[in-house]
């Protein structure tokens, strides 16, 4: 039986989840479909009654929807309900459970990088000194991830009282965090690890303000991953910082939801060959 997937957001045109799910799919010989949906924040309860009234086996969830979907779902698991977010849905005989890869999909993505960062095994990250640009659904996720792993958190939003709301959010957990307003500072010369989760840049626009005296021994990850090199990267790298987009953590968090959909090892490969032809291609 053909089994459906999608993924859901506003915007959503961008999206490369279908190229790389697809590709797995093909990789295993499963018999299966991954869409895209634009879906409008206020549809979105009308939007998972129809997922679920067509029989869909799962979905992504992008922006805006990983905060405000979750009274739509029956339960979540252990990493949606420390994050507070959802980026995974799996359907079970109608019940809907919420599940987050994003935190640890971000982590493995950086493990990758000569830095050590975030590799949990390796005490150079405890006591890193990481700050986080913006407070939403992606940030909880990466934020929580982070902490675990000993390192300081600074998460700047521009509204104020959300960094606050994630910065106690990782402290409720064991984690150590400030938060302030999302302008330059004092934090550009003094990060090892910057993380820009915003939607800035997506559209090509410059970010918020200039990078000046930003360390330039920082590791600076945009999530953003298309386009390849956002503005915010090419003025970090202009400084001497090491830069990376966001196509690792979307495949990552990509892999661990298809593993959570369907209980098997995803074709890691075969997923990061589709997205970079993908990325090639624009």
């Amino acid at each position: 039986m053909e089994k459906h997937f999608a993924v859901i957001g506003d915007p959503i045109g961008h999206s490369l989840s279908p190229v790389m799910h697809r590709a797995a799919f093909k990789a295993k010989g499963i018999e299966a479909e991954y869409q895209r949906f634009r879906v409008s924040p206020e549809r979105l309860k009308e939007a998972v009654e129809g997922l679920v009234s067509l029989g869909f086996d799962g979905w992504n969830v992008t922006l805006p929807h990983k905060e405000k979907i979750i009274p739509f779902l029956h339960e979540l698991t252990p990493e949606a309900e420390k994050a507070g977010a959802v980026n995974t849905v799996r359907v079970d005989h109608g019940k809907l459970t919420g599940h987050n890869t994003d935190g640890l999909g971000f982590v493995r993505s950086i493990e990758e990088d000569t830095s050590g960062l975030a590799a949990g095994k390796d005490s150079r990250s405890h006591g890193k000194y990481a700050v986080i640009l913006g407070a939403g659904g992606a940030a909880k996720g990466i934020a929580l991830a982070l902490a675990d792993r000993g390192l300081k958190l600074h998460i700047l939003n521009r509204t104020a009282g959300k960094a606050e709301e994630l910065a106690g959010l990782v402290r409720a957990r064991g984690g150590e965090a400030s938060w302030a307003e999302l302008v330059p500072g004092a934090w550009l010369g003094q990060a090892d690890l910057i993380v820009q989760t915003t939607s800035v840049g997506l559209k090509g626009e410059k970010f918020l303000f200039s990078l000046q005296g930003i360390n330039p021994r920082a590791l600076v990850v945009d999530i953003i991953f298309r386009p390849a090199e956002t503005l915010f990267l090419k003025e970090a790298k202009s400084y001497g910082c090491r830069t990376l987009n966001g196509l690792g953590m979307l495949l990552h968090q990509g892999v661990l939801a298809w593993e959570y959909w369907l209980g098997e090892q995803a074709p890691v490969a075969e997923m990061w060959t589709a997205l970079t032809k993908a990325v090639a291609a624009d």
